[in-house]
């Protein structure tokens, strides 16, 4: 396996393919049985697009041996930072074929983020649009070349004056490549299909996201299982509104699931209701993956009743919790099936199931998807709990890897020496066997999905001037579910407001979602027993607030 990467021991490897949930094939190999077998049927809409699955393969194909013309080699990291676009799907399937690593960053991601996933990776390609809602990724892309010594290749997707250090992808696409050695060349660089196929992100509790290795065998694995049990055949038609490099709606199951059984992706550049209510209308989606936030802006959206959305058979949530009310609510209204998930980009996917009755689906979120699946609820000293109290969750399995990429520190805290990855949901199991999640342990916030770190906005907070001490809480929000809130203890004789911490952290180009949305400044923190700021507290003290602002 790829240095850095820790492998599955030999014993669990030999468990997984007998069992038949590691079938030796590539991410690339998957992909081209489904354009064969599916040829003249739709694949993918989206940016002004229809593709079929022939369609797409060739463009796939083409952009494989411009990728090889130009020199990027298998094993070669590259940085996918693309919104919702046709060339999102593109990449990553010519990069599969040829063996490179596409590492999944989001379009919030900014120069912090990015930079590191450059050096860390030691990426030698970037993929980017030219522009994306107002921002300038090629401004971004030369700012970053500089702590990037190996970065050869940046690729641009959109309107581009093409230099030595820019590649139009609109070029690649509309020029022919000789094809005389196509299947040697291909073949000759099939990669291993137990190696490494992609990184995902962690959510990062410390700060920077950590980079997930998955491999070929174990990620076909997570997308075949979950679409197995959400019922994917060839009439399968899902609307990706969640940005298509989340695990969420790349393989759960996702990009992979649908294209693996014949089905089409519809991909949104947004998040707007009555954008998304009009692509369910008019491409007949069958299935919408989302965060609760997504799924209740649907619901409270005005013109709801003018679309027709009978063709929906699944809405999907994950990503945070749903709670009961709003669980209820969207089986009365869209009239289909919901699912809860609780899932993570290290593995575990835990699922409800279709037969499941409303209570299970309301109120948990399921069971695991794999036979195989080993999971743990455990105390502070590692002591599983009885059924029915709260504990951390603990799992391993044939899709949930067992370290992270080039962090030997972090992976002893991180992973038990058996192998279990310590979540940091706390949860508890019901009587029937469904987890039920009661909040984190990890000092993480929630934001319809996306985490932030409150460690890591601290950090920048207490670099500002007139900033004695800080910290950053989560907030209840009845749409996104959370979002942060930073309590600050000024230096003496001075004063901070919200405005000024804003632009402050935002001159320090971090993802936008990061920023707090909410500024309490306080003469002093609480404290605990053993001195420390009591988070708890503070949380008991904004609840207070909220609820008291609630009354005006």
């Amino acid at each position: 396996m790829l240095s850095g990467c820790t492998p599955w021991p030999a014993e669990f490897v030999e468990r997984y393919v007998a069992r038949g949930y590691w079938e030796g094939l590539t991410i690339g190999e998957m992909f081209e049985r489904a354009v064969k077998a599916y040829g003249p049927h739709e694949a993918l809409i989206g940016g002004g697009e229809r593709l079929t699955y022939a369609e797409l393969g060739r463009r796939v194909e083409r952009l494989s041996l411009h990728l090889l013309k130009l020199g990027l080699k298998p094993r070669e990291r590259v940085v996918v930072q693309l919104p919702n676009i046709p060339e999102f799907l593109i990449f990553y399937f010519a990069l599969a074929k040829i063996g490179a690593l596409p590492v999944m960053a989001l379009p919030a991601h900014r120069h912090t983020e990015v930079g590191f996933f450059l050096e860390h990776a030691n990426a030698v390609g970037y993929i980017i649009p030219a522009t994306y809602r107002g921002f300038d990724y090629v401004r971004m892309a030369a700012d970053l070349r500089a702590q990037a010594p190996g970065l050869r290749y940046i690729f641009v997707c959109g309107e581009l004056a093409e230099t030595k250090e820019a590649v139009s992808v609109r070029r690649l696409l509309a020029e022919e490549v000789k094809q005389d050695t196509v299947p040697q060349q291909l073949e000759r660089l099939r990669p291993d299909p137990l190696e490494v196929a992609l990184f995902l992100l962690s959510g990062g509790t410390t700060g920077i996201p950590k980079l997930i290795p998955r491999t070929h065998c174990d990620y076909l694995y997570n997308s075949k299982a979950a679409a197995s049990l959400c019922g994917f055949d060839s009439g399968a038609v899902l609307l990706v509104a969640i940005p298509v490099s989340h695990n969420f709606a790349l393989a759960a199951p996702g990009v992979q699931g649908t294209i693996m059984v014949g089905g089409k992706i519809v991909l949104s550049p947004t998040t707007e209701p009555e954008i998304l209510l009009r692509l369910i209308q008019e491409e007949r989606v069958t299935c919408l993956p989302g965060v609760p936030a997504l799924h209740i802006s649907l619901m409270n959206y005005p013109g709801l009743a003018h679309y027709d959305f009978s063709s929906l058979r699944l809405l999907i949530a994950g990503g945070a919790k749903f709670i009961p009310e709003a669980a209820k609510r969207a089986r009365e209204t869209f009239r289909c099936t919901v699912q809860q998930v609780l899932g993570m980009a290290e593995g575990l996917c835990v699922y409800t199931h279709p037969d499941d009755p409303a209570e299970v689906v309301v109120g948990t979120v399921g069971r695991p998807l794999s036979p195989d699946d080993e999971i743990r609820i455990v105390d502070d000293e590692g002591k599983e709990v009885r059924q029915g109290e709260v504990g951390e969750l603990l799992c391993r399995g044939p899709y949930t890897i067992r370290g992270y990429y080039l962090a030997p520190e972090h992976n002893q805290s991180a992973f038990t020496t058996d192998g279990f990855y310590r979540t940091g949901d706390m949860v508890r199991r019901d009587e029937r066997g469904n987890l039920v999640v009661e909040g984190r342990k990890k000092d993480l916030i929630n934001r319809g999905g996306e985490k932030i770190s409150a460690e890591e906005v601290e950090n920048l907070i207490l670099s500002h001037p007139k900033v004695l001490n800080v910290a950053v809480i989560a907030m209840a929000d009845k749409v996104l579910g959370e979002r942060a809130c930073a309590y600050v203890m000024p230096q003496p004789g001075e004063t901070l407001t919200f405005e000024e911490l804003i632009t402050f952290l935002q001159s320090r180009q971090i993802a936008r979602f990061k920023l707090p949305e909410r500024l309490e400044v306080v003469e002093a923190l609480p404290l605990t027993s053993v001195g420390k700021i009591s988070k708890k507290d503070l949380r008991e003290d904004i609840q207070k607030k909220l609820k008291a602002e609630e009354k005006i």
